[in-house]
């Protein structure tokens, strides 16, 4: 049986291991998604999300400026590296400024990452998604998981924030599929390099909205549990897509409701 997959376990912030990782495997092309991806975690222990969003995000970039064989990398930052924002949606021209401990996180790796693209040439570009959601994500923490397993059980889903935030989710074999697209088009055209491309279906859906969705798609009569306690967050987000379709001809696959329907049969059969 041919090993397609390596496995190296260790820290995104040890630099020394990148390098020899990348060296020794004769890596050419980097996605980088290690990332700590909570907001509650951050908000109760920025230092731990200060130290593997950025400064792994440096280590990741210095190693990869010191490895001849790279020739594309592709950061994933996020919609929260633009903050809160009174102009909607967000476009690759919107300053990212993240004001709290997680958008702040986003924001640093993302202005690292163009960096490294200005001042050394590094074949980098930087991806924008809105929130991922999919199988395969098992942190109940976040809203799609956490209330699908909810209903599951026959629990009412959990609501941790007012319900009216407004967000754009975005399916993970979307997802998968710009990053791959990106890495590629970075490989043949150099004037890729540097820039960064928002990925979304470009919905906005309150919180409240996607669990009732979800609670219909499980033909469920379970009521969420509304707790009002997120604290720092942002209000209302979305992301524009056009530069993406214009410059990648890129489009996503799947819309919401086909997005939600695979997600909810993958924890179906996981979950049982």
């Amino acid at each position: 049986m041919v090993q397609r997959i390596k496995t190296v376990r260790g820290e995104v912030t040890d630099q020394t291991l990148l390098e020899r990782i990348l060296g020794e495997y004769e890596i050419n092309t980097v996605f980088h998604l290690a990332a700590q991806t909570i907001v509650s975690i951050a908000n109760r222990n920025p230092i731990s999300t200060f130290e593997t969003n950025i400064r792994g995000t440096w280590c990741l970039l210095e190693a990869s400026r010191r490895s001849p064989a790279i020739r594309q990398i592709v950061v994933a930052s996020s919609d929260k590296a633009y903050g809160d924002q009174k102009v909607l949606p967000y476009t690759e021209d919107t300053p990212v400024r993240g004001r709290h401990p997680y958008d702040v996180s986003k924001s640093c790796a993302d202005l690292i990452a163009h960096s490294y693209s200005a001042s050394y040439g590094l074949p980098v570009a930087v991806t924008r998604c809105g929130n991922l959601y999919g199988g395969g994500d098992l942190n109940w923490n976040r809203l799609i998981p956490g209330t699908i397993r909810s209903i599951l059980r026959k629990k009412s889903p959990v609501i941790r924030s007012d319900g009216k935030f407004i967000r754009d989710y975005f399916y993970v074999e979307d997802g998968a599929i710009a990053y791959m697209l990106l890495a590629e088009r970075l490989a043949s055209e150099p004037e890729l390099r540097g820039e960064a491309f928002n990925f979304s279906n470009e919905l906005q859906i309150t919180v409240s909205d996607l669990v009732e969705r979800l609670l219909s798609l499980m033909d469920s009569t379970l009521r969420p549990d509304i707790r009002n306690e997120a604290t720092n967050e942002i209000c209302h987000q979305y992301l524009s897509a056009a530069k993406a379709r214009k410059i990648l001809g890129w489009c996503p696959m799947f819309d919401l409701s086909s997005g939600l329907k695979r997600t909810i049969e993958w924890y179906k059969e996981v979950l049982g």
